[in-house]
């Protein structure tokens, strides 16, 4: 059982969890289940802290950017959904340039 957490470092926790699977399977083989299992929390807290997948996937690009992890934001760049690769295409251009340049090896 895990200790309680505020809830600020709780969505750091998810958010976290939310990058991690992402970077393991791809942006778009992300789930609630699979987040909060990882973060050994509710698919509801995920809820409450982020809402709908799309905004997971904002707050993970922007992470991404945040952090230049190139691997998500190259994910995501190809995503099959067409609201993943619109959140991409908003890093900035040097960004996704490198991304895709890593992405094609």
């Amino acid at each position: 059982m895990s200790i309680p957490q505020p809830d600020h470092i709780r969505k750091t926790t998810i958010l976290a969890a939310a990058v991690k699977l992402s970077e393991e399977f791809g942006i778009s083989e992300i789930s609630r289940e699979k987040i909060a299992a990882l973060a050994e929390c509710s698919t509801g807290l995920v809820n409450m802290h982020f809402g709908t997948m799309l905004n997971l996937r904002r707050a993970i690009v922007g992470e991404a950017v945040r952090r230049k992890n190139l691997n998500i934001i190259a994910q995501a760049l190809v995503a099959p959904d067409v609201k993943t690769r619109n959140l991409a295409r908003r890093a900035p251009e040097a960004l996704r340039r490198a991304a895709l340049e890593a992405l094609m090896g």
